[in-house]
C-alpha cells in the first residue's frame, strides 16, 4: 500500500501544468462564501421533515450530532487539502494516503450521489419557483441546469460572485422566517413536548435524523475538491473550511428550533415544505411567499456549488483515467473543467426531464458518509508535521460516519450498496481489459 502513495502537493505536469491547469483566484472570503452557497441550500428548507420523523423534536439532538461529525469531516479534509492543494477532495487524498481503490471508492460515491443531489436540487428548485404543471416544472428545472452549467464554463469568479448573492437571498428568507415565527404569536414551548420528548424516536431515530440532516451539511466538501484554485490554499483551506460549517451550524439550530416551536414535530414530519408549515403555523402565512423564494434562490445555490464541485472531482478522476480522459480538459480561456461540467449539465437535465430524484437525501448521505469515512482514514495516516489536529478527531470521525450509514432508512442503504458494488465492478473490469492489451498498444 506504501508504494501507491505519491508525494507532490501540486499536479503533475500532465495533469494540471500550462493550459490544463486551473487558475488560483480564490481568496478566503470567496472560499468561505461557497461553502456557505453549498451547505445554506435547499436541504434546510427540506431536511427537517424527514429528520422529525425519525426523531420528533429529538431532531435537535440528531442535529448536534450531524454538526459533530461535520465537524471531525471538515478538519480532516482542511489539514489533507492544505498538504494536497488540487482538485478532486477526498478522491485525491484517498489514492495519495491508502491507495487507488480507496480514491476511487471515494469519487465514485461522491460523483454519482452528488449528481442525484443536482438533480434533486433543480427540481427542488422548480417547485418553489414554477406552482404550475409537472410538464412546465421540469421545463424550469432543465433551464435553470443549463443556465447554471453556462456561468460555470464562464469561470469561477463569476460563480463566486452569483454564489454571493444566493447566499444573501438565502439568509435573508431565513431571517425573515424566524422573526415572522417569533412575531406570529403561535409559537410556542408547548409544541416541543417537553424534555422527554427529546429521546421519542431513541437512539436509533436520533442516528437516522442526523444522517438525514448530513445532507444538509456536506457542502464545505466544495471548498477541498476546489483547492487548485484557491490561493494561498495552505493557510486559507483550514480556515475557510470550519468558518463556513460553524455558520451553518448556527444558522440551522435556530430555524430548527423555530420551526418546532411553531410546527411542533407531527407537524413538521408531515410536511412537504417544512418551514413554509412552520410559517403558516405560527400565524405568520403572509411570509409564506418569501420562503418560496428563498427555497427556489437556496436549491439554485446548492446546485451552482455541486456543479462546480463535481467537476473538479470528475476532472481529477479523468486525469488518472478512472473516468473517460476527455473529461480531464480545462478550458484555455476561462479555466474551468468545461468537458466534466457540460457532461455533467447533460447527464442531469436528462434526468430532470425523465425522473424525480427529490426523495435521493438518503441515497445521497449514504455516499457522502463514506467519501468522508475515507477522508478521515487518510487524514489519520498523515505524519505528524502534516497535522493541524489530533487524531483521535479522524478515529471519531470515521467512527460516527459508518454509525450514521448503518442507520440511514433501509431503502437508502440498498440503493447506496448497489451504487458503490456497480462502481467498484466496473473498474475491476475496466482494469482487467487494460492489464490484457499488447504492451505499447493505446
Amino acid at each position: 500500500m506504501q508504494s501507491e502513495r505519491r508525494p507532490p502537493a501540486e499536479p503533475t505536469p500532465d495533469q494540471g501544468s500550462g493550459t490544463t491547469r486551473l487558475a488560483r483566484r480564490l481568496t478566503t472570503a470567496d472560499a468561505v462564501l461557497i461553502g456557505l452557497g453549498s451547505m445554506i441550500g435547499a436541504g434546510v428548507f427540506a431536511a427537517f421533515a424527514p429528520a422529525a420523523r425519525a426523531a420528533g423534536t429529538g431532531l435537535l439532538i440528531g442535529l448536534l450530532v450531524a454538526a459533530l461529525i461535520a465537524y471531525c469531516n471538515a478538519v480532516a479534509s482542511a489539514q489533507l487539502a492544505a498538504r494536497y492543494p488540487t482538485s478532486g477532495g477526498t478522491y485525491v487524498y484517498g489514492r495519495e494516503r491508502l491507495g487507488h481503490w480507496w480514491g476511487f471508492t471515494a469519487g465514485w460515491g461522491f460523483v454519482v450521489g452528488k449528481t442525484a443531489s443536482c438533480t434533486a436540487m433543480a427540481l427542488t428548485f422548480a417547485s418553489y419557483a414554477v406552482p404550475g404543471p409537472w410538464w412546465m416544472q421540469r421545463a424550469v428545472a432543465v433551464a435553470g441546469v443549463a443556465g447554471l452549467a453556462a456561468l460555470n464554463y464562464r469561470g469561477v469568479t463569476r460563480t463566486v460572485l452569483l454564489t454571493r448573492v444566493l447566499v444573501a437571498a438565502s439568509l435573508t428568507a431565513l431571517t425573515v422566517v424566524v422573526v415572522a415565527i417569533a412575531l406570529g404569536g403561535h409559537a410556542g414551548t408547548a409544541n416541543l413536548g417537553g424534555w422527554s420528548a427529546l429521546a421519542t424516536g431513541g437512539p436509533y431515530g436520533i442516528l437516522q435524523a442526523a444522517g438525514l440532516l448530513f445532507f444538509a451539511f456536506a457542502g464545505y466538501a466544495r471548498i477541498a475538491t476546489m483547492g487548485e484554485e484557491v490561493r494561498d490554499p495552505r493557510r486559507t483551506i483550514p480556515r475557510a473550511i470550519p468558518l463556513a460549517l460553524f455558520i451553518t451550524v448556527a444558522v440551522y439550530l435556530v430555524v430548527a428550533v423555530a420551526a418546532l416551536l411553531a410546527a411542533g414535530p407531527d407537524r413538521l414530519a408531515a410536511a412537504v415544505a417544512p418551514l413554509s408549515t412552520a410559517v403558516h403555523a405560527a400565524g405568520a402565512g403572509s411570509v409564506a411567499p418569501v420562503v418560496r423564494v428563498g427555497g427556489a434562490l437556496a436549491s439554485l445555490g446548492a446546485l451552482l456549488a455541486l456543479i462546480a464541485g463535481i467537476g473538479r472531482t470528475g476532472l481529477a478522476m479523468a486525469r488518472h483515467r478512472d473516468l473517460p480522459g476527455w473529461l480531464a480538459a480545462v478550458h484555455p480561456r476561462y479555466h474551468v473543467p468545461h468537458h466534466a461540467e457540460v457532461a455533467l449539465a447533460v447527464v442531469v437535465g436528462a434526468l430532470v426531464a425523465t425522473v424525480d430524484l427529490r426523495g435521493v437525501i438518503g441515497f445521497s448521505s449514504f455516499g457522502v458518509l463514506v467519501y468522508y469515512a475515507i477522508a478521515n482514514a487518510a487524514a489519520f495516516t498523515q505524519p505528524a508535521e502534516e497535522r493541524r489536529w489530533p487524531r483521535w478527531l479522524n478515529l471519531l470521525g470515521a467512527a460516527g460516519c459508518l454509525v450514521l450509514v448503518a442507520t440511514l432508512p433501509w431503502q437508502s442503504v440498498i440503493a447506496g450498496a448497489a451504487m458503490f458494488a456497480v462502481g467498484l465492478a466496473g473498474r475491476a473490469v475496466v482494469l482487467s481489459r487494460r492489464a490484457a492489451r499488447p504492451a505499447g498498444s493505446a
